[in-house]
Parts: structure tokens; sequence; C-alpha cells
């Protein structure tokens, strides 16, 4: 799980948010294969290293039932463009058709037009009119204890 780490924080240097990190390799280790495991994750090796990682976790959908949210497609940048990405993708993909599920759902940042772009290729819709909704810890305790 470093080497999983290490692509998460990564991503957050691409995304522009370095320092919003704040999950542990433990955590992963314990969250992701502990008793009971809240992720899948598929990996690519270059040369027995993890050079990229999709990870995706079962959701519910009241309109569809059982779903599956692909949270990160991470492929390490000197690796990007080759392969890695498109080949984890498409396992995300096979293990949904596999499993029956009538929907993979997933968020794009609206300036990375690349992965956008890559997205509408395979036939997923990018939507525009959603916005995405979180409310983080401060703000969740701040709305608890008013």
């Amino acid at each position: 799980m470093n080497a999983v780490l290490e692509l998460i924080q990564e991503l957050a240097v691409f995304e522009e948010e370095p320092e919003a990190v704040e999950v542990t390799a433990d955590d992963l280790k314990n969250i992701g294969f502990g008793e009971n495991p809240l992720f899948h994750i598929f990996v690519a090796e270059v040369e027995e290293k993890i050079e990229a990682m999709a990870l995706f976790y079962y959701r519910f959908s009241t309109w569809k039932g059982k779903t599956v949210h692909l949270e990160d497609l991470i492929v390490r940048e000197k690796y990007r463009n080759q392969g890695l990405g498109s080949a984890l993708y498409k396992e995300v993909m096979k293990f949904a058709y596999d499993q029956n599920l009538k929907r993979v759902e997933w968020v794009v940042l609206d300036w990375n037009e690349g992965a956008a772009g890559f997205y509408r290729k395979t036939g997923a819709d990018v939507f525009q009119k959603w916005d995405t909704v979180q409310m983080d810890e401060k703000s969740l305790k701040n709305y608890v204890k008013s």
C-alpha cells in the first residue's frame, strides 16, 4: 500500500491539492484488506513496481441498484499514454459487467479535458449539469454542533 499511497499523493499534486491527502498506508491496508474491506483495487506493474492503480467500491443507486464507484484511476506521470490507464479502466468496466451491475460512476475535474475526452471515446457520458457536493470534516463538525 506504500506504492498506492505514493500514487495517491502524485494525483493530489496533479490536481493541485498536494496537502489534501490524509490517508496513510496503514489506513489503506486496514480499510481495504481488513475483515470488511471497503474497496477493491487493480494495479499495473512495470518491472515489478506498481506504476498505476484503479481503486473502486460498491455503492447503491436508488434508480439502478448496486453500482460501482471508480474513486481514482492513477498512472504515474512517466507512464501516462502507454496503455496502463486504459487497461485498468477496462478491468474495472469488466468487473462491473461480470457482476451484472447497471452502472459505473466517477468524477473528472472540468479542466482535465484529456481524461474527459478519453472517457467520451469509450462511450461514457460526462455530465455538465451535475455538481459534486461534499462536506469536509470541519463543516461536518460545525453543522452537527449548530
